[in-house]
């Protein structure tokens, strides 16, 4: 095999191996990122508080189109929920949106920009809402508070 040819397979291989880390390596780390995060979706808020333990009791049984998101191995959560009347539930009260923390999961029906806009805290959620719409949000330190507190109460 002349240099030519050696020099020219290497190329190719080297270019090949090159697109398949390209492809393969952010395939790994999404998967990686998400491999702990399930996602649900549940006809009424009744539904899905019944179905999964976790969703918060103050979100409204007559609730619509719930969408639920958490990981599994921490705090981290994403709500997205019609609401009947439009109105945020009861247990959420205006918050200003500079205390609203980082939103850390991330959903394709979930706003990317949801943090610049909470204007609610409901229980350890940030959130708001859009047009009947209530979108809320929970962090890892949140859920660990909430917790102790009820445990000290």
């Amino acid at each position: 095999m002349s240099r030519k040819s050696i020099a020219l397979t290497t190329a190719g291989a080297v270019l090949t191996l090159g697109v398949a880390a390209a492809i393969a390596v952010p395939a790994a780390n999404e998967w990686l990122a998400n491999r702990h995060q399930e996602t649900s979706a549940y006809a009424t808020g009744a539904e899905a508080k019944s179905k999964r333990p976790s969703v918060p009791r103050w979100l409204p049984d007559d609730a619509g189109a719930v969408r639920y998101s958490m990981k599994t191995t921490g705090g981290e959560r994403l709500l997205r929920a019609t609401l009947p009347d439009g109105k945020p539930p009861a247990r959420c009260t205006p918050a200003p949106t500079s205390g609203a923390k980082e939103v850390q999961l991330q959903a394709d029906w979930f706003p990317k920009d949801a943090r610049s806009r909470a204007g609610l805290r409901c229980g350890t959620y940030d959130g708001y809402v859009d047009g009947g719409t209530l979108y809320a949000w929970q962090h890892k330190e949140d859920l660990v508070a909430g917790e102790r507190a009820n445990a000290e109460s």
